[in-house]
């Protein structure tokens, strides 16, 4: 199984494909061409919030675990 690549180079990848698509927008020749690269940017926009929260959400779980520990050392003690 492929591990999954780091969040900052899935950023950089689907920056790069928005880039390709703008490119494409402009060539694009009648409203079927134009309408499906907005679908993709969409899609693409979307992928790229997901990961922007997943890191969001990632840093505020280990902030929540970091409270359980000083939790619980301090009902030891």
């Amino acid at each position: 199984m492929d591990k999954h690549k780091p969040s900052d180079e899935m950023i950089k990848d689907l920056d790069n494909l928005l880039s390709k698509l703008n490119g494409m927008e402009i060539i694009a020749s009648d409203d079927f061409q134009k309408n499906s690269i907005k679908v993709m940017r969409a899609l693409i926009e979307g992928q790229m919030h997901s990961v922007n929260e997943f890191q969001h959400m990632k840093k505020a779980l280990d902030l929540l675990t970091l409270q359980l520990f000083d939790v619980q050392n301090k009902v030891k003690n």
